[in-house]
Parts: C-alpha cells; structure tokens; sequence
C-alpha cells in the first residue's frame, strides 16, 4: 500500500490537522527525511504552507489544534506541540501547550526545530560562500574530506544531497557520502 493510501485510511480522507477535505498531500514531519506513515501526516496546502513559511501563519486557523492537539499520531503532536509553541505570543496556545502530553521522544522530536526560540538564539548553518542552509538541501563538496573513522575520502565535487543540520553547531551538517552517513563541515560545501 502507498504512504499516501495508508495516510488517507488513517485521517478518514480529512486533514489530519484542520479536518479540510481541500488539496490534500503527505507532509513529512522535519527532521525526519523517510516517507512512512509514523513520520508524516495528512494535511491540506494551507496547512503544510504555513507549517514550512511562518510567515505565513494565520493564528485562527490553527484554533483546530484545540482537537487535533490530542491525535494518536506521533507526527501530528510533534505538529500540534511546533505549531502552538510558534504561536505563545497569542495567549490562547499557551493552555493548550500545558494540558498536552506527549512521550518522552516524542516531545524530544518536537522540540528538535526552532519554533519558539527568538531570532538570537537560532542557529544559522552557512555554506562556504554564506547561503544558508536548510534540512534538505543539497551541496556539493568544494574539497577533498577525509572521513574519520574510516579509510573513506569524500572527493571534491561529490553532490550531498537531503541533508540534515547539527541543532548544536552551525559548522556541523550531516549527509550521505557512498552510502555511509558523514559529519560535513559547512565551510567545506557550497549549497547546489
């Protein structure tokens, strides 16, 4: 069965989030990259488009969260919990983020994102020539790496492609080199 059947038997055909029947897709839920249906849910373009542009977010759409706030579906917590901590300064999220319960690594998923951190305390990953990089993008390798821990030299002009950010280090991506995942310097890529 595809993702896209599994999710619409599981959502009722509905959006998982705001229940519209309108412009249905699988939104995969960040950091994870891997299309299950433990990591996705089903939801309207209204809904994804604000989930991935924040500044975009209409607060009075997200009131639906007062229900779906209580789903059985990981991914659509960790939605719930990201979407309501974007919205604190509104008043109303911050009740519903008290009264909500999620398990230990669910709630670390959730809080892997920087939703609800000011704009001083994010971390900002930059390329070798200053463009900022986001979880899924591609690069290219602008110099021979060496990978520790193994006999493995990543070649220069290797694309890297759907990587992921170190939340800790803004010098720190990970990405898929011949199969093998690696810790990349970002001085040492250029976004492609």
């Amino acid at each position: 069965m595809s993702l896209e059947k599994e999710l619409q038997e599981r959502s009722g055909n509905v959006c998982e989030s705001c229940g519209s029947t309108d412009n249905l897709q699988v939104h995969t839920v960040s950091p994870k990259n891997d299309l299950n249906a433990d990591h996705s849910i089903y939801a309207c373009g209204t809904c994804v488009d604000q989930i991935n542009n924040p500044d975009n977010t209409d607060p009075n759409h997200w009131r639906c969260l007062n229900d779906s706030m209580w789903s059985q579906v990981p991914a659509m917590q960790v939605v719930a919990w990201r979407m309501l901590t974007r919205l604190k300064g509104e008043g109303w999220p911050v009740d519903l983020l008290d009264m909500m319960y999620m398990e230990d690594d669910v709630k670390a998923w959730a809080k892997d994102s920087e939703d609800g951190m000011d704009e001083g305390e994010k971390i900002v990953h930059r390329d070798s020539v200053g463009a900022i990089l986001s979880p899924g993008d591609s690069v290219v390798l602008i110099k021979d790496l060496n990978v520790k821990g193994s006999s493995m030299v990543a070649k220069r002009g290797t694309a890297v492609r759907n990587i992921t950010l170190d939340r800790e280090n803004a010098n720190y991506i990970e990405g898929k080199v011949n199969g093998q995942t690696i810790v990349i310097i970002t001085e040492y890529v250029k976004k492609s």
